[in-house]
């Protein structure tokens, strides 16, 4: 019985017609190899991909029912769908953005996000409304689909949704930005570095270094008087993957300021920056550091520095 019914689901993945009239209707041969294109068991795993290149031949006229099953509460269904929707790539936009018009849940933010994975800026415009949502996953998904289609468009868009009340929306916004490389965010990017959410600090640090150089530097040397630790400390961070030579001579003021944690995160980036301590850099601040904690975290940084160089070679 089982070998039968798995020798159909094989005969049926395979097989590509050559008119729609010679086969079941298309909704239910959609239906047949859908199910296999969205197994989650590992024994039909060798028929999931021929299942996929069926449906795909079966041309756009599937686009709209694949959409259509947006909605189901299977995460296997929900994967083989964007996996298939993307291959349709600028074809599915139209049904998708059809979605984002009527849709008020998790269907609408699951539209939002195939569409950052297809990246067609004729999304872009489409887009917009979800960034305002009531829902902040839709709000999530949608700047983060900005940022992977790459439109400048919208650029004013995403940089509103830094300052969104969501840490998980300010962190999609964080990345949108330095995926987009707008540069007019680089000052709400380096207020950024000290949200109390870690999820939106981080994204904030890996995009400043894709922005205008000069500009980044200037904001973070201007930040380290800030009043909140965390954001000169991953100011310090940020410098160090810069590692200009300009980066690198602001982290050395710091290296030899006033609190030891921001020192010790300083001659950190310092010495990760500058593995090779052609500054000299390490003889200096050892012999200044008087803070045993401090001292103990960049011997650390040191001896690990090291130890990753000695592999390489």
């Amino acid at each position: 019985m089982i070998a039968k019914f798995l020798l159909s689901l094989t005969l049926i993945a395979v097989a590509i017609p050559c008119t729609i009239s010679a086969q079941p209707s298309l909704g239910k041969r959609l239906d047949s190899l859908f199910t296999i294109a969205s197994s989650g068991e590992i024994k039909y795993q060798s028929l999931v991909k021929p299942a996929d290149d069926s449906i795909v031949a079966m041309g756009n006229a599937v686009i709209q029912p694949l959409v259509s099953k947006l909605g189901g509460k299977s995460r296997y269904e929900r994967i083989a769908i964007e996996r298939i929707l993307k291959r349709f790539g600028a074809s599915a936009v139209p049904s998708l953005l059809a979605v984002l018009r009527y849709d008020n849940g998790w269907v609408a933010e699951r539209a939002s996000y195939i569409l950052g994975e297809i990246a067609d800026t004729s999304a872009t415009l489409g887009l917009f409304g979800m960034t305002v949502h009531s829902r902040w996953q839709a709000r999530e998904q949608s700047v983060g689909a900005l940022g992977k289609i790459g439109d400048n468009r919208a650029d004013s868009t995403v940089m509103a949704a830094l300052a969104d009340t969501i840490p998980l929306v300010r962190k999609s916004a964080a990345v949108s930005c330095g995926q987009l490389k707008i540069q007019a965010s680089i000052l709400q990017l380096v207020h950024m570095l000290g949200d109390p959410f870690y999820g939106a600090r981080m994204p904030a640090a890996e995009a400043l270094p894709k922005l205008d150089t000069p500009n980044v530097i200037q904001s973070l040397c201007d930040s380290m008087a800030s009043e909140n630790p965390l954001l000169g400390n991953l100011a310090c961070e940020v410098l160090g993957k810069i590692g200009t030579q300009a980066a690198l001579d602001a982290l050395n003021e710091q290296a030899f300021g006033g609190h030891p944690e921001r020192r010790a995160h300083a001659a950190i980036a310092l010495i990760t920056a500058d593995p090779d301590d052609t500054r000299n850099f390490r003889y200096f601040y050892l012999g200044y550091e008087t803070d045993p904690f401090s001292r103990l975290k960049v011997e650390s940084a040191i001896k690990a520095v090291s130890h990753g160089r000695s592999e390489s070679q």
